[in-house]
């Protein structure tokens, strides 16, 4: 019995310091990672990268693409007044590439200002929760809330109980936003290297499907922010009861919702899934191969 004893109570202290140790060091990154505004920008990085004046900047690259191009429609012109090929006009050719050229030298500042109606619409959402429930509409809080409804204090905490497998659901759950967010993060900042080349594939129309493809997904990752935004006006609207069952299944239905946004981003206009969890199933469905 009281082998026993210690042994529940030294698991529910390690789980008990585990949760907490999360709630106070991983979640403040949540914020950080998912409301994305221009300063993902304002690096030394990207700045010498779409800068015009370097020798090996994107923008170089992409207009030496560019003139790859013209050359190209060139020849396709010349053989098809000799074989008869159906061609665009040449004066329809020259003013697409006058405002693909001016796009891609204008890159920078085209992406900068996406990314920050994208923020000012997610900002908004968030600005217009904490006006109605004197609260920031942010992860912080959302932890802060769900530790008032179930509390992880080693003295009363129980793994065991229903409220300690709730937090152990709602834990796992949140941890892995941090990666499905993580991996977002850096797949915005692929796409915003990609940015130029997205408006060259343009020019010519059997690779326009590039570019259809490529706003798609992009927008598709930034409106995450604003959909979680959303899910936050809802969950903070619901008013929680610590000794209430339904309570704690709601917030669990909240957190899931959370993590299943970016399917229902994907479902709505289309891109990419960042879900951690579906990328650990496919490899490890591989690796069983």
């Amino acid at each position: 019995s009281n082998i026993t004893e210690i042994i529940i109570n030294t698991i529910n202290t390690i789980f008990s310091n585990l949760f907490s140790s999360i709630d106070n060091n991983a979640y403040s990154l949540l914020d950080n990672l998912t409301f994305i505004n221009t300063d993902i920008l304002n690096n030394s990085f990207f700045e010498k990268l779409f800068n015009s004046n370097i020798n090996n900047s994107i923008i170089i690259i992409a207009n030496s693409l560019l003139i790859g191009f013209i050359i190209y429609y060139c020849f396709k012109l010349l053989f098809s007044n000799l074989y008869y090929i159906e061609l665009e006009r040449p004066y329809q050719f020259i003013f697409k590439l006058i405002i693909i050229g001016i796009c891609i030298n204008c890159s920078y500042f085209i992406c900068t200002q996406i990314i920050s109606i994208n923020n000012l619409i997610s900002s908004s959402i968030q600005e217009l929760g904490k006006n109605i429930f004197n609260k920031n509409m942010d992860f912080n809080n959302l932890i802060i809330e769900l530790n008032s409804i179930i509390g992880v204090e080693e003295e009363s905490f129980n793994i065991f109980s229903l409220d300690g497998i709730i937090k152990g659901f709602i834990s796992i759950g949140l941890f892995n936003l941090i990666f499905s967010y993580s991996l977002r993060y850096i797949l915005i900042k692929v796409f915003i290297l990609l940015f130029p080349f997205s408006f060259l594939t343009l020019i010519n129309n059997s690779t326009s499907w590039f570019f259809k493809t490529y706003i798609r997904s992009f927008l598709g990752l930034l409106l995450l922010q604003s959909l979680v935004a959303i899910i936050f006006l809802i969950i903070f609207s619901i008013d929680y009861n610590s000794g209430n069952l339904l309570s704690k299944l709601l917030y669990i239905g909240g957190v899931y919702c959370l993590i299943k946004a970016n399917s229902y981003i994907k479902e709505l206009i289309g891109g990419i899934s960042t879900e951690f969890s579906s990328y650990f199933s496919n490899l490890k469905n591989i690796s069983f191969k």
